[in-house]
């Protein structure tokens, strides 16, 4: 609750107005806008949840809209009171590994010999999130796996675009990887992973490692509701859970046209398709094909939708989108087939659960060996919820535990 009330109050005292109108203004918008499929089972935690993301964003905005400041300010701003307490079994040390800032988890306990590595990239778009803000998830990561827990404080947009996050992750990776005796970490035992934006850090870091030849190969990578290619956001998952919180789909294009400094008037384009060259349809439609997904997943309400006629303008600006450096789901096969073990994690109301199921399609078909773990009542970012206040889910709990049982048994 302290946490909460210090929320709250930064609101208040940033923006100005009474919190109470603020309130409001969130509950109408959650209710009014917000579409919560009837099979969750925590509906009222999680609108209240969204209530809190929904006060931080407008107060953003209306600071954004004044000049005083950008958004992400504000959400970097009121995310820094959530301020975890250091398990004391561990002991963490904030270090820079080729420049890039880190901390490093270790138990405290000796070990026989070194320990496994596991190199962690936060999500948040690539525009918010931090170490801190994620320092129960790596901490229990450390301390239930008995392994090196190495989170990558990577430099964040707008103020530093793409490709700036993944180059400072895989920095920090390649750093470890040649440096792991110093950490008491096996250079052949080392795992990435990271969770939305940083699951898809992880997926290129991984893509870029099986190119360099005169490194250790990665153990594993360990990927939770990664997203994976900006073509088709019309997919099941996209209109199944179009309005569920905290992500909704127009809001996936928002913040992948904000991350990339792109205008947000193509957020209509990005929606629709039509930023797709028709010689790129025909390459990746086949991994993008609905077809490729089990039939469960295309129930309640889907309706194939096409891309819309192509329109080079939109192309032309944001081709970049389009790469495997930013949709790692279209990576060549000579790459992926070369890809370490992998465990996927995805959320059955998350508006980019396909994203998820796509690259665990391309990875099993290329030989990869791929461990799933599908939380039935999962939703996007909920890996922070797993402890330690009134918005703790049980599924949270779930989907941590997948991470620890799979790294444990690597």
């Amino acid at each position: 609750m302290e946490l909460l009330q210090s929320l709250l109050l930064a609101l208040i005292g940033v923006i100005g107005i009474p919190s109470l109108s603020l309130l409001s203004w969130a509950i109408y918008y959650d209710l009014y806008r917000s579409e919560i499929p009837p099979g969750f089972d925590s509906p009222l935690k999680l609108r209240g949840l969204h209530c809190l993301a929904i006060m931080a964003f407008t107060a953003g905005k209306c600071l954004e809209l004044l000049g005083v400041c950008r958004q992400v300010a504000v959400i970097r701003f009121l995310q820094s009171f959530w301020n975890p307490r250091a398990d004391p079994s561990l002991s963490s040390k904030d270090l820079h590994f080729d420049g890039v800032p880190v901390r490093v988890y270790q138990p405290k306990t000796p070990s026989a010999g070194p320990r496994k590595g596991f190199v962690f990239f936060h999500g948040g778009a690539g525009m918010v999130g931090s170490i801190a803000f994620y320092e129960d998830v790596c901490s229990k990561i450390a301390k239930e796996t008995d392994s090196v827990v190495v989170s990558v404080g990577y430099r964040l947009s707008p103020q530093h675009l793409p490709p700036a996050q993944y180059k400072d992750c895989l920095a920090a990776t390649i750093h470890l990887i040649q440096n792991a005796a110093s950490h008491g970490v096996d250079p052949s035992k080392i795992i990435v992973g990271g969770d939305s934006a940083g699951g898809n850090y992880a997926c290129i870091v991984a893509q870029k490692l099986v190119e360099i030849s005169d490194l250790p190969k990665l153990r594993a990578q360990v990927i939770i509701y990664p997203y994976t290619q900006a073509m088709d956001l019309n997919l099941p998952s996209y209109q199944q859970n179009s309005s569920m919180p905290i992500l909704f789909r127009e809001n996936v294009a928002y913040f992948g046209l904000k991350y990339t400094g792109k205008d947000p008037s193509l957020l209509g384009q990005v929606l629709k398709g039509s930023h797709v060259p028709d010689s790129m349809r025909l390459k990746y439609g086949k991994w993008l094909s609905p077809d490729n997904l089990p039939e469960r997943f295309k129930g309640r309400g889907y309706k194939q939708v096409p891309l819309a006629p192509y329109e080079p303008e939109a192309y032309r600006q944001l081709s970049e989108t389009l790469e495997a450096d930013f949709s790692c789901l279209f990576a060549e096969d000579t790459v992926i087939q070369k890809l370490p073990e992998t465990l996927i994690v995805s959320c059955e109301y998350d508006v980019v659960r396909d994203d998820a199921l796509l690259y665990k399609k391309r990875l099993e078909d290329n030989g990869v060996k791929v461990s799933w773990f599908h939380v039935e009542n999962g939703f996007h970012g909920m890996i922070n919820f797993f402890k330690g206040c009134i918005f703790a889910f049980p599924t949270a709990v779930e989907l941590t535990d997948s991470i620890v049982d799979f790294v444990k048994n690597l």
